[in-house]
């Protein structure tokens, strides 16, 4: 079986110590530039979910350009690229490809400067805080390898630019749209997601649950108007709403298995127009966060529950109580897992392929494991030593992702996305 050639890579541009520094045939020296242009351009230019038109047209003409035959608008603005290679497995990689409603505030150079007014009047920044320009771009670079090193594998490579991640809504849209059906069913699917709090050079990896379910929850209690000084003519919505939001915490602290992972989060309420107006309506917003779909169910009964039961005892007409945007708990199929991390281990230094802890985040390539497809999903380390270090003697935490001080040092986190991404395609392919 042909292995993949590794050598040590002499500019100390790409040089990362924390990595056991392979390059792939020398390729990814060359082809740097013209990746972190396009990253650059990508960082520059985010789109909100459903409105990934030109990140699409722009994936899709990189596949074009790597020699993959290009379907676009699958599930809405999805991408997908065919590569057949002889007889073997098909193997899917996928990237992610929409921003966030979040502002930019960075120092970079090639900060994202563009702002959005939405529908409420609100006028927000766009920004890729979730690192999607560097999954979009990982992912380029990996085919790019592969298209022109087809003596290396053999099989099938389908290549997935998805849409509404950010919203767990795309990897639906486009299984929806016949994805599975009018392409080959994959024998396995590679992702990976980007970690500010692992250093560069660092990849993680998990078997089995990995990240949760997610819902978001909308609830609109109900209540009577009248006048702030006669509430006894009224039926007061907000302080149905403060109950409520106090009775939603002992869902997990008393109702959920206490070594069960759960959350339930009120992250936005709003009612009332003026200090003294009872109003007739207040509005909750939520997310639930869960990794068995036992326990999902349960809390799903529970806030119905007690939002019927303080209208109830308030005398106040039943809530309105709505799930959506709902993913599927990430599950890494454990055989595959296992694989890539003997893959990776040894291509990297092994103390750098690390486990991580399940997370209570959500993503929605999930979805094509729920179809049948073993998935894995791995974490890119994108912050460098040297800013860990300096963070770390400040007393703080790098920037999360969804943040606005988030971004990733582009040259190691690209070499060590694409080397990992590759290295693993490879060996499934059988190279």
């Amino acid at each position: 079986m042909r292995r993949l050639t590794l050598r040590l890579v002499a500019l100390t541009v790409l040089t990362s110590p924390a990595l056991a520094q392979p390059a792939i045939d020398g390729w990814l020296e060359a082809a740097r530039p013209g990746l972190l242009e396009l990253y650059r351009e990508l960082h520059q230019n985010p789109e909100l979910t459903f409105r990934e038109v030109e990140t699409a047209k722009r994936m899709a003409a990189r596949f074009e350009a790597a020699g993959l035959t290009v379907v676009r608008n699958v599930g809405g603005l999805g991408v997908v690229g065919l590569l057949e290679n002889g007889d073997g497995p098909t193997v899917m990689l996928r990237a992610d490809m929409d921003a966030l409603p979040v502002g930019e505030r960075t120092s970079l150079p090639y900060a994202s400067k563009l702002r959005r007014v939405f529908a409420d009047g609100r006028v927000e920044g766009v920004m890729h805080a979730c690192g999607h320009d560097m999954h979009m771009t990982v992912l380029v670079g990996t085919i790019d390898y592969l298209a022109q090193h087809r003596d290396e594998w053999r099989g099938t490579l389908l290549a997935i630019g998805q849409p509404a991640e950010e919203r767990g809504a795309g990897a639906r849209a486009m299984l929806e749209d016949g994805l599975f059906e009018r392409f080959p069913l994959p024998d396995f699917a590679l992702a990976l997601h980007v970690s500010p709090d692992l250093p560069t050079g660092t990849v993680g990896y998990r078997s089995g649950p990995m990240m949760a379910n997610v819902d978001s929850v909308d609830i609109t209690v109900f209540g009577r108007g009248s006048h702030g000084a006669a509430p006894h003519l009224g039926i007061d919505p907000i302080v149905q709403a403060s109950q409520l939001v106090l009775e939603l915490q002992t869902i997990v602290s008393r109702e959920i298995d206490p070594i069960e992972p759960a959350v339930v989060t009120v992250g936005a309420i709003h009612g009332g127009t003026k200090h003294n107006i009872i109003s007739d309506r207040c509005d909750l917003q939520l997310t639930v966060r869960t990794l068995t779909d036992a326990t999902r169910q349960k809390i799903h009964d529970a806030i119905r529950r007690k939002a019927n039961a303080i209208a109830s005892a308030a005398g106040a007409r039943e809530p309105l109580v709505s799930f959506s945007e709902g993913t599927p708990a990430l599950a890494n199929d454990a055989e595959l897992t296992e694989r890539v991390v003997r893959t990776l281990r040894a291509t990297f230094d092994p103390a750098r392929v690390v486990e991580v802890p399940q997370a209570m985040v959500g993503e929605d390539f999930a979805q094509y494991g729920r179809h049948g497809v073993p998935i894995c999903m791995l974490r890119l380390g994108t912050t460098s030593p040297e800013r860990l270090a300096r963070y770390a003697a400040e007393g703080t935490a790098p920037p999360g992702l969804h943040s606005a001080g988030y971004y990733p040092d582009p040259d190691d986190s690209l070499r060590a996305g694409i080397v990992a991404l590759g290295s693993a395609a490879l060996d499934l392919f059988g190279r």
